[in-house]
């Protein structure tokens, strides 16, 4: 493989993974709103934005942590003669699945965009007593996928190289 596609693969590993990292920490915000919502009805004074909040912090963290987790190969995989198949015919294997997620998650990205476009362009606000606008959750959720389609290419990219016997990473 020639270097722009050697520095490429690495810096949309790297950014993923900062990304991931970063987004990692989501999780305790939600919890801190959360915990907050709980001790706010205890004492009579329930916020009505708490429940979407939570929701949004929960929708950004799996959908930015998505492309981390996707490098990781965290997500689950079920194998029954994968493991023993050469890792030339593993990277052919992996290159027909990389083709495929890339088509879905273009085709995710398609509908991300048109969908946070109407929302930016509308004001589209939900639907709750809270009425959040929903522009900004739809620009995070959008970004998650792009980063996903990012990492899906940085695989087809390092599986291409591993059937012609060379590596990327």
């Amino acid at each position: 493989m020639n270097a722009f596609l050697r520095v490429s693969v690495r810096s949309i590993d790297r950014f993923n993974r900062l990304v991931g990292i970063v987004s990692m920490y989501l999780v305790f915000l939600m919890v801190a709103i959360l915990v907050y919502s709980s001790v706010s009805k205890a004492f009579r004074f329930p916020a009505n934005w708490t429940l979407e909040s939570a929701q949004f912090t929960m929708a950004a963290y799996y959908m930015l942590g998505g492309a981390w987790a996707m490098q990781m190969r965290a997500h689950v995989r079920m194998d029954l003669f994968y493991g023993q198949w050469s890792r030339r015919r593993r990277a052919g294997v992996d290159v027909l699945t990389s083709v495929c997620v890339i088509g879905f998650l273009g085709f995710l990205l398609y509908g991300g965009f048109s969908s946070t476009a109407y929302a930016i362009q509308y004001g589209e606000k939900s639907y709750s007593s809270w009425a959040p606008y929903m522009a900004p959750i739809k620009i995070i959720m959008t970004t998650g996928v792009a980063l996903m389609l990012l990492q899906a290419v940085s695989f087809l990219l390092k599986d291409i190289a591993a059937m012609r016997g060379e590596s990327i990473a």
